[in-house]
This record gives structure tokens, sequence and C-alpha cells, in this order.
């Protein structure tokens, strides 16, 4: 690993090979990582939640995605965050594939404490419920959300207009009553989101629902069953800091850090 600026990289990202030069920092164990992401980028916040509860420490790399750094997107071509590195392997890009990259990598030593189960049945809806919140979630209300009410004050005009759409902003709101529902049915009929115990399925929707309420946009007094749901998994110690975080200029809505909203 070589470090430029302040940000570390891989030898291959860099297309050069170099010599280990002493005091060159080395990641060595699935301990020593580190993130690039942003802090309300829902996807960067599941990948945390995720690291947290596994109880690995990672060295943050806040990303502006918007400013299109050259050295982000040798890491990540698509531009997208979270990415994560980790010594003699390539930059791990997108919340799906870290969740993936920290089953294969450590799942199989955790026993009940893993978040992808073993069970091939199991798999599969945890892996929906991912792809739910992850995708169609993102797309219809967190993605929306955090873009115009959020990233606009600092984008570029030609990135982002400079101003919130407030088509937008209404059409995601009005997407989040039915997410907020189906979130309550599935822990109406299951303990947690995918089944008997929490797994990457609630540490996603979780992340995604973590960053609505900042703005204040999730309806609680619909659906007791979620916002119970919600209430439990935000006492969790791993998702105490996310809940100090603020953005200047927009102050958390009063539920946001509230553990009995």
């Amino acid at each position: 690993m070589h470090r430029r600026r302040g940000v570390l990289f891989p030898q291959h990202a860099l297309g050069s090979r170099f010599e280990s030069a002493p005091g060159d920092y080395a990641i060595t164990t699935i301990n020593m990582l580190t993130l690039f992401h942003h802090s309300f980028c829902p996807h960067s916040r599941f990948v945390r939640l995720a690291l947290g509860e596994l109880g690995l420490d990672a060295r943050l790399v806040e990303e502006r995605v918007w400013e299109r750094r050259e050295e982000f997107l040798t890491l990540n071509p698509a531009g997208t965050t979270p990415v994560l590195l980790a010594e003699g392997q390539p930059p791990v890009p997108g919340a799906a594939i870290i969740a993936e990259f920290l089953d294969e990598t450590i799942g199989p030593e955790l026993g009940d404490r893993r978040l992808l189960p073993r069970d091939c049945g199991a798999r599969i809806e945890v892996r929906r419920l991912m792809s739910w919140f992850n995708d169609k979630f993102f797309a219809e209300v967190s993605g929306p959300l955090t873009t115009e009410r959020l990233y606009k004050r600092h984008m570029p005009l030609s990135g982002g207009d400079g101003s919130p759409n407030t088509e937008v902003i209404r059409a995601a709101r009005q997407n989040i009553r039915y997410h907020l529902a189906y979130i309550g049915w599935l822990v109406r009929t299951r303990d947690w989101l995918a089944g008997d115990r929490m797994t990457y399925a609630d540490l996603a929707a979780a992340a995604h629902v973590s960053a609505a309420d900042y703005m204040g946009d999730v309806p609680w007094k619909e659906d007791e069953a979620a916002k119970d749901w919600y209430a439990r998994i935000k006492s969790r110690p791993m998702f105490r800091p996310l809940l100090t975080e603020t953005l200047a200029g927009i102050p958390p809505s009063p539920t946001y850090a509230d553990l009995d909203f």
C-alpha cells in the first residue's frame, strides 16, 4: 500500500510497481481496513453498520463523489461509494459486494453472529431483502431524498442544478409509506426482517431508513411494528456513531437520535 495526499492506494490500483519502504502503511489483517464513504450515503451507512456489528475497525475516508476525484475513480471507475480497501485484494466496490466479501472472509468463523445465514434458502431471502433496500428503496426513497435535500447543497451547478426538485422529494415521501408498511408486515410475521435473527437485511433497511429519518421524512406514526423494529436496531452499539453525525446547516429531525422516539 502507498499513500498519496493522505489517501491509501493498493499497488495494483496505481498502475505501477513499487518497492516497500520503511513507514509504508500496510493492511495485514481483516481488522485493518479503509472505507471510502460519505456520512449520509445510505450504502456507506449499511457497510459501516455491518463493520460495527462484526466488530471490525476501519479507517474512514470521506468521499464527495460529485467531485469526481481521479484517485478515487482509479479505485472505482463507477465513481460511487462505498469502496473498501484490504491488503492483498482489489478495491471492493459497492455495498452488496462488500457484504459478500466480509461474509466470505470471516463469516464461517462467526457462528450465530454471521450476518448471512448458512442455509441456502435463508441466504436467498437475505439477499432478496438486501436488494430491496439497496436497490429499490434507494431508487424510490433514500437516493432522491439525500440527493435533493443534502447533496445538492454542495454539488456544482453543472452537476445538480443547486436547487432541490420538490416533485422528486414529494414522490419519495409518498413512496416511503408503502416501504414502511412492508417493513411492518415483515416484522409482524418474523422476529427480524429475514427470519429469526438479525442479518444484512436489517442493516440495509436501517441504513436507508436512517438517512430519511435524519430529514424527518419517515412517517413513524403509520406503522408501530416498523417503528419498534427500528428502535431495536437503532439501540445497538454499532448504530451510535451514525446518530452523532450531523450536516452543517441541516439539523437532524427530533426522532433521529432519540432511542425512545
